[in-house]
């Protein structure tokens, strides 16, 4: 495994486990964080055993309690941080095209909306800020009862990132968004779970292994080329315009999947009553979703 500094991952049972590893600081997040987290979701796409991600924090307070602030005041002025190289130029205008002037936050929730493998949120504790909003591309997320979650960044004079004006509304509605981004506020787990942002609550002790159980239910008799195609096609698709752009993307992957060794496998030990061994592997037999999305001609 990779000399992680701020992250633990292990690999068992075809569950890759991320644990967010900063438990004296309630595993705040920084930008060394970003990477390798982001570098965990590369590694946990390349390995063909892998059937499902688990993000967790460390400890019993919390799963993620937002940014690191130590920064002090600047902390979110890119321009006068010193850790950071300024995307300013010498005219004083903003260079967007720049890796530093990109929200951190957003660079993880984007590779983990493109991940190839179920994504399941086990929110141990507090989860604020970036903690509440990387866990929003993740596919499924279950919290300890005692869990906390915060959208509260208008409380520090910014605004939700991490994509998350994208994410939110879709997953709990317009209103119930705005409400918890207008007032910030920190709200208890039961909350959350009226309120559609988390499947299901647990005792902490059994958060993980619910996790671990959920994980299997959703892969153990599924084709991994299929689950991946399909965590694509889903997301993706609810940002599309009219039902013809799911039907043009359903025709193509229908087309491809259906000569493939896995639909042949699934209908053979279907009929033999038996279990089926999938041949395709995700890292070679997916196909490349994104030029079907990009060119609806393609």
């Amino acid at each position: 495994m990779p000399d992680y500094q701020t992250i633990l991952t292990d690999v068992a049972d075809g569950i890759f486990t991320l644990t967010l590893n900063r438990p004296e600081k309630m595993n705040a997040f920084t930008e060394r964080m970003m990477h390798e987290m982001i570098a965990a979701f590369d590694a946990a796409d390349a390995d063909d055993q892998v059937r499902a991600v688990i993000v967790t924090g460390a400890g019993d307070r919390a799963f993620c309690a937002g940014a690191d602030l130590s920064s002090g005041a600047d902390t979110f002025d890119y321009d006068k941080r010193l850790d950071r190289e300024s995307p300013l130029r010498e005219d004083g205008s903003v260079d967007w095209s720049h890796r530093r002037a990109r929200d951190g936050g957003g660079q993880l929730t984007l590779r983990i909306f493109n991940c190839r493998k179920p994504v399941i949120g086990a929110i141990n504790g507090a989860a604020v800020g970036v903690g509440s909003t990387m866990t929003l591309p993740m596919d499924i997320r279950i919290a300890s009862e005692t869990a906390r979650f915060g959208f509260v960044f208008a409380r520090r004079g910014i605004v939700p990132e991490a994509a998350s004006s994208w994410f939110l509304p879709r997953l709990v509605g317009i209103s119930r968004a705005l409400e918890w981004c207008y007032s910030g506020k920190v709200f208890p787990a039961a909350e959350a779970l009226e309120g559609g942002l988390v499947r299901s609550l647990h005792k902490p002790d059994d958060l993980l292994p619910a996790a671990r159980e959920l994980a299997r239910e959703l892969t153990a008799e599924s084709a991994p080329v299929s689950v991946a195609m399909t965590r694509q096609m889903l997301w993706r698709m609810l940002g599309a315009d009219h039902p013809i752009e799911a039907h043009r993307m359903d025709s193509r992957a229908i087309w491809y999947r259906g000569r493939s060794g896995d639909a042949r496998e699934g209908v053979q030990s279907f009929l033999e009553k038996r279990a089926a061994d999938y041949p395709d592997k995700v890292s070679k037999d997916m196909p490349d979703l994104a030029r079907w999305f990009d060119d609806p001609e393609f």
